[in-house]
């Protein structure tokens, strides 16, 4: 008998276990039907508006969430304007090229014309006809490079492609050393730049 009154004891027990908080204040009379509708209701919004419930937490972390798409995104936008901005340069230095084989003028002579490359601040030389080496002079022609290769190009050719690829442009003759004062008295007696020594 003793072993009948412990099992159903545990049984009693259990079942008041498995009743829910509502219904054990519910039966004992601390809170009214009315009430316990209202929380079950409110409990089932507050589920449906945090699936998760998350609440605070999930706010912060869709936060960092949506910081993080933000910056990525701003990331991926500076990557392609920067590669647009290559692709541009890559297009600009393309036509100077095409201008600089379709405008160069025949490098052949037996006269040394030397100019200094600024890109790399080294004497280079080309061997030139008399009649390129005063147009050279004069300003009517310019020396335009492109990696490697120089190409002798007339004045507005050179102009065009240094808008497009100003590295190209390596020697143009200024012209107001050309034109002498006014008021100079040596005027009539200047130097001319294809001297020969």
């Amino acid at each position: 008998m003793i072993h009948v009154q412990c099992g159903y004891y545990s049984a009693g027990k259990l079942t008041l276990m498995a009743k829910s908080l509502a219904e054990q204040l519910l039966g004992a009379g601390l809170v009214n039907e009315k009430k316990v509708k209202q929380l079950k209701r409110e409990k089932h919004l507050q589920r449906k508006q945090n699936p998760k419930g998350g609440g605070v937490q999930d706010s912060e972390h869709q936060a960092r969430l949506k910081q993080q798409r933000e910056e990525a995104a701003e990331r991926d936008r500076e990557l392609n304007r920067q590669r647009k901005v290559e692709a541009e340069a890559k297009a600009m230095k393309a036509q100077a090229l095409q201008m600089l084989q379709h405008n160069q003028q025949p490098v052949d002579g037996e006269i040394r014309f030397n100019f200094t490359d600024p890109r790399n601040n080294k004497i280079k030389f080309l061997f030139v006809s008399e009649q390129v080496q005063q147009h050279l002079s004069s300003a009517k022609l310019a020396i335009c490079a492109y990696d490697e290769d120089y190409f002798i190009v007339p004045r507005h050719v050179a102009e065009k492609v240094a808008e497009r690829f100003a590295e190209s442009l390596i020697y143009l003759a200024d012209e107001s050393q050309q034109q002498p004062e006014e008021d100079d008295p040596y005027k009539d007696f200047q130097i001319p730049d294809d001297l020969m020594w």
